[in-house]
């Protein structure tokens, strides 16, 4: 199987989502423990929350799950979160913190695992925002989460809803952040910018507002669009308020670009 898979448009936005694939190979899957093997931490039913909202934006999927390799993490290892609970480059246990190995992977299979699945992600997701950029002189990643809203490893409470991310302002000029958290505001649902969640690796490594490369995540939590314990059932009607929202984000964020007024 192609560890990536990218759907190609001609408009200025790009969708990044690396964490809604279920693919284990069964050499890997061999060595994942029961709680692995149920792959709880899976951005579930996340192409289909934003399937066909903007029509002419390029999507970029990673197929292959978040525990062979965390396509958002960096692939150096260092983290994203110094000082807080978080999982790495390829984790060690869920987001509840329970190990999810039975054998853990060995620095000769993290290695082979970057070259073979995190390293061709990328590869897709540099060339779908270059050629962007190519035709309309700026290319905005809109990098596509979602994540259970309670998960007392990772933070404290309830999630907001809609989790703005562009790590303090760095990856994206200012009308786009201020874009999306102005729909986010609006939506009735509960927000954030730059709280909990503001921008994994992809997020600070593509935003480059001065090269017109612009990146901003938005991480959702699951209880807004599905049922968030097995078997993850999308829920349509509250899926269906959530893509409003959704909708009015891209397409405010493609209106920007196509004016060029980011300033």
């Amino acid at each position: 199987m192609d560890p990536v898979q990218t759907i190609p448009g001609d408009g200025p936005i790009v969708l990044g989502q690396p964490h809604g694939g279920t693919y284990v190979p069964p050499d890997i899957r061999a060595h994942l423990n029961e709680t692995g093997r149920a792959l709880s931490d899976t951005d579930w039913h996340i192409a289909r929350l934003f399937e066909g909202l903007l029509p002419q934006a390029t999507t970029v999927r990673a197929r292959t799950h978040r525990y062979v390799i965390d396509a958002n993490r960096d692939p150096s290892g260092a983290s994203l979160y110094p000082g807080q609970n978080t999982t790495s480059l390829v984790p060690l246990t869920d987001f509840d913190g329970t190990p999810i190995w039975t054998t853990q992977p060995t620095p000769h299979d993290i290695n082979h695992r970057c070259a073979t699945f995190h390293a061709p992600y990328h590869a897709a997701l540099k060339a779908a925002l270059e050629r962007t950029r190519a035709r309309h002189g700026i290319a905005i990643l809109f990098d596509c989460h979602s994540i259970r809203a309670h998960i007392p490893f990772l933070f404290d409470g309830t999630l907001p809803t809609l989790n703005i991310g562009t790590n303090w302002g760095t990856t994206c000029a200012a009308p786009i952040e201020h874009a999306i958290a102005g729909i986010a505001a609006g939506s009735g649902f509960t927000h954030v910018t730059n709280g909990r969640f503001r921008g994994g690796w992809t997020t600070r490594h593509y935003g480059r507002p001065d090269t017109g490369i612009h990146a901003i995540q938005l991480e959702i939590a699951q209880s807004a669009y599905m049922l968030e314990s097995p078997p993850w059932t999308y829920a349509q009607t509250r899926a269906a308020r959530l893509r409003t929202t959704l909708s009015d984000m891209l397409h405010a964020l493609s209106d920007l670009a196509l004016t060029g007024d980011l300033t």
